[in-house]
Formats: structure tokens, sequence, C-alpha cells
């Protein structure tokens, strides 16, 4: 639980979540139009509303599985070493396979994640983040598709945490801390 006091500034509302969720999900199809089924895999526990709102929009045949990865614990600051918590269920050999990340901010998490799937030879690997920290980043990485570029802010709301807290707001908000 936080031990500071802190507030929540709206950052990106509701409203331009969806409407980004409607775009990229169109460039998403475009690009996996000839797919017998994309595997779409959500990274765990900060992507599960967006991975949700984004499988409603795609238009085509999906499977949806999860693993979770971890590099932050309840640590506002990346600890760099990234373990994985839950892997998938199923196998992607051969498959079309769409990864889908809250957000983007060292890049080590992601990085690692799409190390680990590009060993199990998938035919197509994508990635999409939320958000995205360009000026935090610590290794070359740059997702295939990315929904709003954010200043170094600590962000919450849309599924995205601050020690399990907050996730259930509907936009994306600024932690504030008031002492």
């Amino acid at each position: 639980m936080p031990n500071r006091p802190y507030v929540i500034d709206e950052l990106i509302s509701a409203k331009a979540i969806a409407a980004r969720i409607e775009e990229l999900s169109r460039e998403i199809c475009r690009e996996f139009r000839d797919t017998d089924k994309l595997v779409v895999v959500g990274l765990l526990r900060g992507s599960f509303v967006f991975i949700a709102d984004l499988a409603r929009e795609l238009d085509v045949p999906i499977e949806i599985d999860f693993l979770e990865a971890s590099s932050y614990g309840n640590a506002m600051e990346s600890s760099r070493e990234v373990r994985i918590l839950k892997d998938l269920r199923g196998a992607i050999q051969g498959r079309d396979v769409l990864v889908v990340e809250d957000i983007v901010d060292t890049g080590h998490t992601l990085n690692h994640v799409i190390a680990l799937l590009k060993s199990r030879q998938p035919k197509r690997l994508k990635s999409i983040a939320l958000l995205d920290k360009p000026s935090r980043r610590e290794v070359d990485f740059k997702s295939d598709w990315i929904g709003f570029e954010i200043p170094d802010e600590f962000v919450v709301g849309y599924g995205i945490d601050y020690a399990q807290r907050n996730r259930n707001l509907p936009f994306i908000g600024k932690v504030r801390f008031t002492d």
C-alpha cells in the first residue's frame, strides 16, 4: 500500500483511449488480415483492460493467452531484472503472435519477453504498447504500435497500478504526491 499521500491528474481521457484503440485495431487487422488465428498475448497484470478493449475491436480470428513478467513489484522504479511469473499455456511455433503491453518504460521487460517468444519460432511476432516513455529507454526497443507517447511521469489507471491500486480508473492519470 502506498505510504505517501497522492492525487491523480487525468493525462489521457477514456474517450481518447477508446478512439486510439479503434485506430490501432484497424492497423493490426491490416497487418494480420491473412492470419488463420492471431495469438494475442497480454502481459499481466497491467495490460488486462487494454487487451480486453483491443480484442473486442479486432476483426480477425484471435486466441488470447497471457504471460506475466515483472520488473517492478510494488516499486515505482524498474529493478531491471525481468522475471517470468506465468508463462503461456499454448505453443506459438509457426503462429502469428501479437504481444500486448501496458507501458514501455526502460524497455527491459518487453525486450526480454520478445526475445523469449522469438526463441519459440512464431511465424510473425509483433508488439503493441498502450503507453511509451521513450525518455526512459535503457535498451534499444520500440513496439510495432504505440497508443500514446507520454513524458516521464508515474501513471496509473486503465489497468496500470501503484502498489495494486488505481487499476480500475477509466483513464490514464498522472500521480502527484502531496507531501
